[in-house]
């Protein structure tokens, strides 16, 4: 409204500056063009209106884009210093993977060189014990050990715990494959059937009969000439507790009666792989 005010009053001033006196005509024409600069100034006022309120708008929009801007570029660093956490994470795990697959690959090496110094042991005593087999020996592989199995006829008289000389005879062949391979731990076990221990004087039962029969093959090997090393043995009788045939025939009691050499491997190197 001021605008027109001020247009209005410059028209005044002109005309009475001039000290003019208009015609109809003039006048009209003056009037009319009066009326159409209000008209262009309520249009110009308007759209000045329009162009402020726009403007705040448009404010307030800038505003509202900046406060969105300044979340989802915080929402960005924090999602970016997760990726570069979780990247360090991948990274340690990958390596600690790789690491892992190195020591499966190395366990695996040292298993297969175990099995394979287990089954050229087996072979070796096969070869040398072949004459003892029909006799009631044998010589199998279970879990990574050799088992040399001698029955009780092969080298004990009935109910005694001194070793014949045909037990003997298996033994000095044993030991002489045993001290070809130093790397060997030796574990004599002696097992009896489930019968009770009659008029064996210092034999009190299958308990006593076990370990003594055990302690006479030890001591048998580690004597001169076998003269295996004492350290690389141990003695332990099982009594009738781990029989291999659970039948009451003569033949099943037969086997539970019996020697076992458990030979074992060194795995110290495996043992340290494992406890890595």
């Amino acid at each position: 409204m001021k605008i027109k005010y001020y247009i209005l009053a410059g028209v005044l001033c002109t005309t009475l500056h001039s000290c003019v006196v208009l015609s109809p005509k003039k006048y009209k024409n003056l009037v009319a063009e009066r009326d159409s600069l209000s008209t262009r100034t309520t249009s110009l006022e308007a759209q000045v209106s329009a162009l402020e309120t726009d403007t705040a708008h448009l404010h307030h929009q800038i505003a509202e884009l900046q406060n969105s801007y300044n979340t989802l570029n915080a929402s960005y660093n924090k999602l970016n210093d997760n990726f570069s956490n979780s990247s360090t994470k991948v990274t340690q795990l990958s390596a600690d993977l790789q690491q892992r697959e190195q020591r499966l690959k190395e366990v695996e090496e040292a298993l297969k060189k175990r099995d394979a110094a287990t089954a050229a042991l087996k072979d070796k005593l096969q070869q040398a014990l072949l004459g003892f087999q029909n006799s009631g020996l044998s010589v199998d592989i279970k879990d990574g050990k050799v088992y040399v199995s001698l029955a009780d006829k092969l080298l004990f008289p009935t109910g005694s715990i001194v070793i014949d000389q045909h037990g003997k005879d298996a033994l000095v062949q044993l030991a002489a494959v045993l001290n070809k391979e130093p790397d060997i731990n030796i574990a004599v076990e002696g097992h009896t059937d489930n019968k009770k221990v009659h008029n064996l004087g210092q034999i009190k039962d299958n308990w006593d009969l076990s370990v003594l029969r055990a302690t006479s093959v030890t001591r048998f090997l580690t004597d001169a000439p076998q003269s295996v090393d004492p350290h690389r043995l141990t003695a332990t009788g099982k009594s009738e507790y781990q029989p291999v045939d659970t039948g009451e025939t003569p033949d099943a009691l037969a086997k539970n009666r019996r020697i076992e050499i458990v030979l074992s491997p060194k795995l110290d190197e495996l043992y340290n792989l494992i406890k890595q």
